[in-house]
């Protein structure tokens, strides 16, 4: 029987520098510090979305199939828009999103909607039965756009 050797023919190299170690454990201490200072000094918010006033609204109900495909409808059951549609995959994106926050809550998947145009032009969809608001800011144009048609 040979034994094995001992030592490797190549020794170890460190995949990861000491000084940028050194340098992400010094980053995290310092997030963590000016948090803590943001919160003992008690630092207002100062990047949250400004709820600008509603100038306009839609009540909506989404639902979606099986197969991933969630459809708008008015209250009365008009159809309006649908995720299969051109240019619409991100009504189905949100669809999945709503469907999950209410799921999480425990409400029922098939409650009204709201989608609102703000008086600074942004679009939100708000759901009352789970008291969630989506601000639908940089989620790109077409995204946006798939939600703004509904209040044309």
């Amino acid at each position: 029987m040979v034994d094995a050797p001992t030592t490797m023919k190549h020794p170890e190299k460190l995949l990861v520098p000491p000084f940028v170690a050194r340098a992400m454990f010094g980053l995290m201490f310092l997030v963590v510090a000016l948090v803590a200072f943001a919160k003992i000094t008690d630092r207002p918010v100062i990047a949250a979305v400004n709820q600008a006033p509603i100038v306009q609204s839609i009540d909506v109900i989404i639902t979606g199939n099986k197969s991933g495909v969630y459809d708008i409808a008015s209250p009365d059951g008009t159809h309006l828009a649908s995720s299969s549609d051109d240019m619409a995959g991100f009504l189905g994106v949100m669809g999945r999103v709503i469907d999950r926050e209410r799921t999480v809550q425990g409400v029922p998947l098939e409650g009204t909607l709201q989608i609102v145009r703000r008086d600074n032009g942004n679009i939100a969809i708000l759901d009352a039965s789970t008291g969630m608001a989506t601000e639908l800011i940089g989620y790109g144009r077409d995204n946006v756009a798939a939600f703004a048609k509904l209040l044309d």
